[in-house]
């Protein structure tokens, strides 16, 4: 059995749920999943030691606070991306897109200055309602009991953690064996990245970090938010595409691909052909990786959704607030820890790929993270000293956005990375195209 050696740390990720032992089981998945994959594509006769540090760990949790681009901070939440009083409890809205803003003020018919007087006159379900029919984003606060009362929280329920489905019978693209050292298990692995925030960038970013050749696709009318994109574009290049005039484009890359990797709301990308059928059709053996917010299913099956907005709907912003407003966990943790499970079973899948083929689909979503979390985490681990900062997992590099300071990757084993092989680049600035082998 693999040797898993933690550090733990107190103090670190501190809330009421138990959110430093979710953060470390994210993390240790997806390590042991790296070095179990490198160990069979290097011919190890055991499986490298798994090292996962809390402080390592809380650091990276909330990576996107610690960024600094030239001594600049970032960018987080928009003004109008906060909780609001509601004429019976409360309201979450997410607007840090301009698309996702307009629509907001939109359906409630009022400018910026009159949101908040607009929210408090009416009920929290009313406006989840109307904001979401305009497509926009908020969701009301609701307690533990009454999500799990929800139909969506019981279709949730039903589900696995990591869902798992073999799509097809053809052998994969045979890896190349890897050289022992420095181990990098995912090396010679294709990826394309159609994510977006930070759950399925944080996967791909994590992929990057173990070797593989991730390209980013995006369209070319939404550019994602430039601090966000900076924080989890390590390891990766970047490029814009219209999927509907550079089609030609996309299949070519498509063809040689391993692993495609989605973020978008359920059955978004079906009409570009980008459903996981649909993709392993035309590139046989493919690892299709699929994240949502609310999962694929239910009457909630088809909205988008933010780590801030399952949060809150789920009942953690309750537990972790006061009677006289809701809270937050002190990480995103369900975009952070969903983005390496997610990682971790597309590392699981190219091991079993490797000795057994098939087109494969694993699906995550933040709902089904934010049940593990709430149900309580089976992670004890002993006491250690207490967390005293980040300082020891930040580090600064010169890229073409300027001097970063950023903080370290959390996953790590014997013999294997311990920073990316390259800085994130401008937003679209790269061709669509895979690195020459």
């Amino acid at each position: 059995m693999t040797d898993i050696k933690v550090v733990v740390r107190e103090g670190a990720l501190p809330g009421r749920l138990p959110v430093r032992d979710l953060a470390r089981a994210c993390v240790s998945a997806c390590a042991l999943a790296g070095a179990e994959l490198g160990a069979v594509r290097a011919g190890l006769r055991e499986v490298p030691e798994v090292r996962v540090d809390d402080g390592a760990v809380a650091t990276a949790f909330v990576s996107e606070r610690h960024l600094l681009i030239n001594g600049r901070a970032p960018v987080t939440f928009a003004p109008l991306s906060r909780f609001w009083r509601t004429a019976d409890g409360w309201v979450r809205t997410h607007a840090n897109y301009p698309h996702h803003r307009e629509r907001l003020l939109s359906a409630l018919g009022v400018p910026e200055a009159d949101v908040e007087r607009a929210l408090a006159e009416r009920s929290a379900l009313d406006v989840e309602e109307a904001v979401y029919a305009a497509g926009g984003l908020a969701v009301a606060v609701r307690t533990p009991e009454e999500w799990a009362a929800h139909p969506q929280a019981v279709a949730v329920a039903e589900r696995p953690l990591v869902e798992r489905e073999l799509l097809d019978t053809a052998r994969a693209r045979a890896l190349p064996p890897l050289p022992p050292a420095p181990l990098l298990p995912a090396a010679g692995v294709r990826v394309l990245d159609l994510t977006r925030v930070i759950a399925g960038p944080v996967a791909t970013r994590t992929l990057a970090l173990l070797g593989a050749d991730v390209l980013r696709v995006d369209p070319p009318g939404t550019p994602e938010l430039p601090d966000q994109h900076a924080d989890t574009g390590f390891g990766k290049r970047s490029a814009a595409l219209d999927l509907t005039r550079d089609r030609r484009a996309f299949e070519e890359l498509l063809a040689t691909a391993d692993v495609v990797v989605t973020g978008y709301r359920p059955g978004a990308l079906d009409r570009f052909g980008l459903s996981p059928e649909a993709l392993v059709e035309r590139r046989p053996g493919l690892v299709v990786a699929q994240l949502s917010a609310w999962g694929a299913y239910g009457p909630w099956g088809g909205r988008r959704g933010f780590d801030s907005l399952v949060q809150a709907a789920t009942g953690i912003a309750v537990v972790e607030g006061t009677p006289e407003q809701p809270g937050a966990l002190p990480a995103q943790a369900l975009d952070h820890g969903t983005g390496y499970l997610l990682a971790a079973a597309v590392l699981r899948e190219l091991t079993e790929r490797l000795s057994e083929g098939y087109g494969r689909v694993v699906r995550l979503a933040l709902a089904r993270t934010a049940l593990w979390l709430t149900g309580g985490i089976d992670a004890s681990a002993a006491s250690g000293p207490a967390y005293e900062g980040p300082e020891q997992w930040l580090a600064d590099t010169d890229s073409a956005l300027g001097r970063l300071r950023y903080a370290l990757p959390p996953v790590a084993f014997a013999g294997g990375p311990v920073d990316w092989a390259r800085p994130p680049g401008v937003w679209g600035s790269d061709p669509a195209r895979w690195d020459p082998v």
